[in-house]
């Protein structure tokens, strides 16, 4: 931790596994909380030089009148190991950058959070004082992902997940576990880790 700066606290979970759900409760509890992947759709729409780099990378159609092609700029690096790379290596630079901005003006704050799905893919963990992983069996995952998109089918969300971090992995790589199967009372765990961070 940063002097003068509040803890820094990272959140990520696999699709489904309910990241957004627990980040909801931190934020009642009057957590600051960065949205990586929502400000980085903002960034790539907002940010003149990366509207440049990805349009010259990507090409003129990754940009229309009314914005990013998110339809289009995702068929293009689907599947594609080498364009998803470049896309990241584009972005995630610029979103480091914005974050940073943002912890400095939540300074004086005991902590914020940063949620993020790809938070160990990306090596933006290595910048924050623990991560919170939340977990769920991927069954249920899988049921939360097809309620929420219902224009996803059940293979769209298996190879989501089939692209994303396992499950065992980034668990055992966080700092602290959230079990979000409907079986765990998830305010207690939350207000536990609040006290713990606030500490």
């Amino acid at each position: 931790m940063s002097k003068g700066l509040p803890r820094q606290i990272g959140i990520t979970g696999g699709i489904g596994a309910g990241k957004s759900t627990v980040t909801r409760i931190f934020a009642a509890l009057c957590v600051p909380v960065y949205d990586a992947d929502s400000r980085a759709r903002w960034l790539m729409n907002s940010d003149p030089a990366l509207k440049a780099a990805l349009s010259e990378a990507f090409g003129p159609q990754t940009y229309t009148a009314e914005g990013l092609n998110r339809t289009y700029l995702a068929a293009t690096v689907f599947g594609d190991a080498g364009k998803t790379a470049q896309l990241n290596r584009l972005v995630h630079p610029r979103v480091g950058d914005d974050y940073a901005a943002w912890v400095r003006e939540h300074a004086g704050f005991p902590y914020v959070l940063k949620e993020a799905a790809l938070l160990f893919e990306s090596g933006s963990y290595q910048t924050l004082d623990g991560v919170i992983a939340v977990s769920a069996p991927l069954p249920l995952r899988i049921r939360r992902v097809l309620q929420r998109d219902p224009h996803r089918t059940e293979a769209d969300v298996a190879a989501i997940v089939a692209r994303q971090m396992d499950e065992a992995e980034k668990m055992s790589r966080a700092d602290y576990v959230v079990h979000n199967d409907e079986k765990t009372l998830l305010i207690p765990r939350v207000l536990d880790l609040d006290r713990t961070f606030r500490a």
